[in-house]
């Protein structure tokens, strides 16, 4: 199943919330040189390889990692864990490849999704130490923003970042968020509670993004 930035097809739509067995229904979004689509089991491999290539680059800006955190029981944990939000409508955890090659460049989810009066859920990303900085994650984190609000019909996405993680203040700035706020020792990231700096963006405001560079 394929998916253009800010597209939504006539089957996603009438996928179904509940589905069966332990991973995530196939959906696929594709933008010009990444896609994201949920985790398999057999990305396993590639995943523990570029998250250990990666440990050094990840742990600053992560919660700490147990010492079996790479392991494929915890990996498989993992995926019952994405599986039961993506029923339940909790949560939608993505992987980000390359188009070029197919190779794993990092992962996106989508957590704490709130309907009702809220409509509303929260962003959060990592990419392997390779390929940061040439704005893959950018444009993944597009495509994320039109299933929150194509697909899902959010009313509103939240990010939150640490104070010096420029490189993620700047993936959300030039998707079109806005700063809203300081949190003191808001999240347990690497075994410390720290202040984060939090951001926001409306569907509205993602739709006028949208209109423009069409």
């Amino acid at each position: 199943m394929r998916e253009r930035a800010g597209d939504v097809s006539s089957n996603l739509l009438r996928l179904p919330r509940l589905f069966a067995g332990a991973e995530p229904p196939q959906t696929r979004l594709v933008g010009r040189r990444v896609s994201l689509r949920p985790p398999l089991r057999e990305d396993y491999d590639a995943w523990a390889r570029l998250r250990e290539v990666s440990r050094k680059f990840l742990k600053p800006w992560e919660p700490t990692w147990s010492p079996d955190a790479l392991s494929r029981a915890a990996y498989r944990q993992r995926l019952f864990h994405y599986a039961a939000e993506w029923r339940t409508g909790q949560g939608y955890n993505f992987l980000l490849f390359g188009n070029h090659d197919n190779a794993l460049i990092g992962g996106i989810g989508l957590s704490q999704v709130r309907h009702g009066v809220a409509e509303c859920g929260s962003l959060g990303y990592w990419m392997g130490e390779h390929y940061a900085g040439q704005g893959y994650m950018t444009e993944g984190l597009a495509l994320m923003l039109g299933f929150a609000f194509g697909r899902l019909k959010l009313h509103r996405a939240e990010a939150a970042c640490l104070p010096h993680n420029a490189a993620s203040r700047a993936v959300l700035m030039k998707n079109g968020f806005r700063e809203e706020g300081y949190a003191k020792e808001y999240l347990c990231i690497d075994g410390l509670w720290q202040d984060h700096v939090l951001f926001a963006i409306l569907r509205d405001e993602w739709a006028a993004r949208i209109s423009e560079d069409r």
